[in-house]
């Protein structure tokens, strides 16, 4: 029992640091990311070089998906240990329903603002551009709110993760016989 709680102290720690540098980088590649006195324009051919924000929303991804994995792992192992299938569950299921379905959401629309960001954070050269042949700016703020999703579904999935674990005997508190009542 000591040995799985050391072990999942120390995964829970893991998952939190990714979490915690994953949004750190979204901070980052907020105040790297291009301004618009960085675009040049030659006629209708636009030329945008490539940022630091590429790199740092590259890094947020990747911290996000290896939380997001072992996260998702260590709830599994704690849903169908066999020590939690014979004790009491800890977490009511319908919470749990909620915040599974709250991460997966808040995880697939991290995904989705950090890749379209990084993706129009690389150098955009004349004729080229990111779309269409056009150039285009990451909106101010969209690296900020996929840091807020990224800390919404890792929150989520770490809450899940205390849920499912296996309570020991201190934490359930005494038990009281019935002819002691």
């Amino acid at each position: 029992m000591e040995k799985h709680q050391h072990g999942f102290v120390l995964i829970f720690s893991f998952v939190l640091s990714l979490g915690i540098l994953s949004f750190a980088s979204c901070i980052i590649a907020e105040s790297k990311k291009a301004k618009s006195k960085d675009l040049k324009l030659d006629g209708k051919l636009c030329y945008l070089p490539g940022n630091h924000s590429f790199r740092f929303g590259f890094a947020a991804l990747i911290c996000l998906f290896i939380a997001k994995f072992i996260g998702n792992m260590m709830v599994c192992r704690n849903c169908c240990s066999r020590e939690n299938i014979r004790s009491s569950k800890a977490i009511n299921p319908t919470i749990a329903t909620a915040l599974l379905f709250i991460s997966w959401f808040s995880f697939g629309i991290a995904v989705i603002l950090l890749s379209a960001a990084t993706s129009m954070s690389r150098r955009q050269s004349y004729g080229k551009g990111w779309l269409d042949h056009e150039c285009y700016l990451v909106k101010d703020g969209v690296y900020i709110g996929s840091g807020v999703m990224v800390l919404v579904s890792i929150g989520c999935t770490l809450c899940l993760a205390i849920g499912t674990s296996t309570k020991s005997p201190i934490e359930q508190g005494p038990k009281i016989n019935a002819r002691d009542v």
